[in-house]
């Protein structure tokens, strides 16, 4: 079985650095491996379209650039989509619209294997994991599924309020907050940095810490990564292709059309001024 990069950093108290792309094109995944700087990258497959057959050959690329893969699943998907992601090479899984107890226990079951001592809902699956078939439930596989990296999304407000009870489920690796759907939960959408949602995700992060559990933050530039370190927070995943590519676009783009607004005048001005020379 494949070694799982992120459980062994987490497990050697190590940070992490991860990156997150909606595009399936799997050269993505290779390019960011070859710059060296990220520890996996996370398919937010919640957001875009996707087919099995892009989940195999992400799960490729993922062995061709050396790092670790996470899926973000949604709700009501978390044990179909977990089950193929894991199958396809993917080792972390990220649950989003987690509430209750109940459904951070489902999340966990989602990863583990069906068996008496760790009583998950993984069966034997003839997939990439296991070489399609070579390692199919034998224990290195139910080893590898105790190593897949349990995450979870903090963005409700139900899920807040009861969060002790929340994070004592075992099994959980890491949490993030997430403050657009949380501010939208209370009543303040597109508020983020409103006081009840800055206070909301500092309660996540202080509370997983004293559980032992990881907190993640997603970030668009490192400038915004300090108060986090102070927090204690050594996991970020930073950047989207999506955004990143809009960025340049916009930005790009807007110095073109300045550049050629500015040549577009300066030769009216020309014409201008050489008509009333003559």
């Amino acid at each position: 079985m494949r070694r799982n990069r992120l459980r062994q950093k987490l497990d050697r108290g190590e940070p992490t650095l991860g990156t997150h792309i909606l595009s399936t094109w799997p050269t993505l995944v290779e390019l960011i491996g070859q710059s060296g700087q990220y520890d996996y990258v996370e398919f937010t497959a919640e957001y875009g379209p996707f087919t099995m057959h892009d989940l195999d050959n992400l799960g490729r690329a993922l062995e061709v650039a050396g790092i670790g893969g996470m899926m973000k699943v949604e709700q009501t998907q978390w044990t179909h989509q977990t089950m193929r992601a894991i199958g396809s090479g993917f080792q972390s899984i990220l649950f989003a619209d987690v509430r209750t107890v109940a459904d951070a226990e489902a999340c966990v079951r989602a990863v583990r294997a069906e068996s008496p001592r760790t009583r998950g809902l993984a069966g034997v699956g003839m997939r990439r994991d296991v070489g399609t078939m070579r390692e199919a439930g034998t224990p290195a596989f139910v080893k590898a599924l105790d190593d897949v990296v349990v995450a979870l999304m903090i963005e409700k407000h139900q899920c807040v309020e009861d969060l002790d009870n929340v994070l004592s489920v075992q099994g959980i690796d890491m949490v993030q907050f997430g403050p657009a759907d949380y501010g939208m939960s209370i009543g303040v959408p597109g508020q983020w940095t409103h006081p009840d949602v800055v206070k909301a995700e500092r309660k996540t992060i202080e509370t997983a810490l004293k559980k032992g559990i990881h907190p993640r933050v997603e970030l668009g530039d490192p400038a915004q990564a300090e108060r986090y370190i102070e927090m204690g927070v050594k996991h970020f995943c930073i950047g989207w292709d999506v955004t990143i590519l809009h960025a340049w676009w916009r930005e790009k783009g807007a110095a073109m059309h300045e550049l050629l607004a500015g040549r577009k005048a300066g030769r009216k001005k020309a014409k201008t001024k050489g008509g009333n020379y003559r």
